[in-house]
């Protein structure tokens, strides 16, 4: 029988690599992992985004608008790092499939890996239904995604 192999948030494993330096460990991810073969990735770690960073919100849009180039990802302070999103979103994707991973288990309502609500780019925790950029590139190509939340 066939092993599966799970991409999952790095954060919700323990992995102190949340944009404030912490991380969002879940009991309950790491009990649904059980015996599979995880991945653990950050996204915006493998994008080149350093721990810690400021946070970032999608502005005007989703992670689809994102990877369509009709929204971008912009931090706290204003600067655009959206390039480090699609970067890290493409690596997650590349990671997924040398691994030939069918399924993630992503941070919820993050510029990432947000599945179905993200924020709304205003940074007053304002919450807007879409995906974040990892989750949309993920989905995109076949890959079930769910999160800590579902």
């Amino acid at each position: 029988m066939k092993e599966d192999t799970i991409i999952v948030s790095a954060c919700l494993l323990g992995v102190n690599c949340k944009y404030s330096g912490l991380n969002n460990f879940s009991k309950k991810v790491k009990e649904l992992c059980g015996d599979k073969k995880v991945i653990p990735v950050c996204p915006e770690q493998l994008g080149g985004m350093t721990t810690p960073r400021n946070p970032a919100e999608i502005v005007n849009g989703t992670g689809k608008d994102v990877l369509e180039k009709r929204a971008r990802v912009i931090d706290k302070e204003g600067n655009d790092v959206t390039k480090y999103f699609l970067l890290g979103a493409e690596e997650t994707l590349k990671l997924a499939k040398i691994f030939n991973c069918s399924k993630a288990i992503l941070k919820a309502k993050s510029p990432s890996c947000g599945l179905g609500k993200i924020y709304d780019g205003n940074f007053k925790e304002n919450i807007i239904d879409g995906n974040g950029v990892t989750a949309e590139i993920l989905r995109q190509n076949g890959i079930e995604v769910m999160t800590e939340l579902d």
